[in-house]
């Protein structure tokens, strides 16, 4: 069994509010954001999740949270590309970008979540028959790269300006931080051919396999297999992880209620995909190192991400932060600020590099109150 050697750390969390009183809960996940800046992780992510209490445009609270931060990368994990206009998202996303001085780390997926209920909503038209899918998250990266619209003499006229007209503000470096969060072969096959980072977490499709590691392995295998180009390729894996250490007893015993809770998904595949979930990581730091090192998939990994569970306080989110990145997260190589320099692109402006073209594929400590994570 090789060696855990983890060198970027990072935490992806739910952004959970009240349905009476969102403010609170925003505000203390823009504070778990900071939290997690001064604690010394390198990255912050926020799911981006529709009709639920939860961040519904990750590229609104990420503008806010590079105004709260000034060092930690700023991710997202996942925008379901099926609702989303692939040139006005690009805007948004460029936006936010330059505001945080490069730091955004975009997460894509497929698919349309509540899709019978929003689909009408979002599309002018007969959506089911729209690209919804990769060639929509090509058109996204596409848009970033800055390329002029309209022939070479095509200008545009605004007040004090003429121009050629193209996305704005411009910063071709966020088209090489892009990410797929894939769970099947086929999905980080194309990610890897059009050059996008991989996100892999807790869930995963069962190709060949009723193992969630062994399936995870031909995904991480696949794409390595699959990927060219001369830039580094990251992979960041995902792990619902929850030490007790600093905890109190009945936090300890709620701790592990809610992990017993979500057991049984893990034991068989689930459903018409044969969907596999990875146990949740419930225990001490000596548990969960025990565990953690004897993971395959860990070992294959330079970049681990904490999945923070849905509907847990802030203080708990802090807690469990504390506890992996002091008890644990150095047992597995990890060093707070080695490797955040190196990522950072330069000022916007400076002649950043531009990304690989991309080709759609069209298809039709405190007391925690648990509910559920994923």
């Amino acid at each position: 069994m090789s060696t855990p050697a983890i060198t970027s750390l990072a935490f992806l969390t739910p952004g959970n509010f009240a349905d009476d009183d969102p403010y609170t809960g925003l505000e203390e996940t823009l504070q778990l954001f900071e939290y997690g800046e001064r604690s010394g992780f390198d990255g912050a992510w926020i799911r981006q999740r529709h009709l639920e209490h939860g961040v519904g445009s990750a590229a609104v609270f990420l503008a806010a949270a590079g105004q709260r931060t000034e060092r930690i990368e700023l991710g997202t994990a996942v925008i379901p590309i099926g609702y989303e206009n692939p040139f006005r998202l690009a805007e948004d996303l460029a936006l936010a970008d330059v505001l945080s001085r490069g730091r955004l780390q975009i997460g894509f997926s497929t698919g349309m979540p509540h899709a019978e209920l929003l689909g009408d909503l979002v599309h002018d038209g007969d959506w089911r028959g729209f690209d919804l899918s990769y060639g929509r998250i090509a058109r996204v990266v596409e848009n970033l790269r800055g390329d002029y619209l309209g022939a070479p003499d095509t200008v545009i006229h605004s007040p004090g300006n003429v121009q050629r007209p193209r996305l704005q503000p411009h910063n071709p470096g966020l088209a090489q931080r892009i990410w797929y969060g894939g769970g099947s072969l086929r999905s980080v096959r194309w990610a890897a051919q059009n050059g996008l980072a991989l996100l892999s977490g807790n869930i995963v499709t069962g190709e060949n396999t009723d193992d969630f590691a062994t399936a995870q392995l031909n995904l991480l295998a696949e794409y390595r297999r699959a990927r060219s180009g001369d830039r580094p390729a990251r992979v960041a894996l995902g792990r619902v992880i929850v030490p007790l250490d600093s905890a109190d007893a009945a936090t300890r015993a709620r701790y592990r209620a809610y992990a017993a809770s979500r057991h049984e998904r893990t034991l068989a595949p689930q459903g018409p995909k044969r969907t596999l979930f990875a146990p949740d990581v419930v225990g001490t730091a000596e548990q969960i190192l025990e565990r953690l090192t004897a993971d395959p998939v860990i070992a294959e990994v330079s970049e681990l991400r904490l999945e923070l569970p849905y509907e847990f306080h802030r203080e708990e989110y802090e807690q469990i932060l504390h506890d992996v990145r002091h008890l644990i997260a150095p047992e597995l190589g990890w060093r707070p600020g080695t490797i955040a320099a190196s990522r950072r692109d330069r000022p916007v402006g400076q002649g950043l590099a531009t990304g690989t073209r991309i080709a759609g594929t069209a298809h039709a400590g405190p007391s925690p109150r648990v509910a559920r994570g994923e």
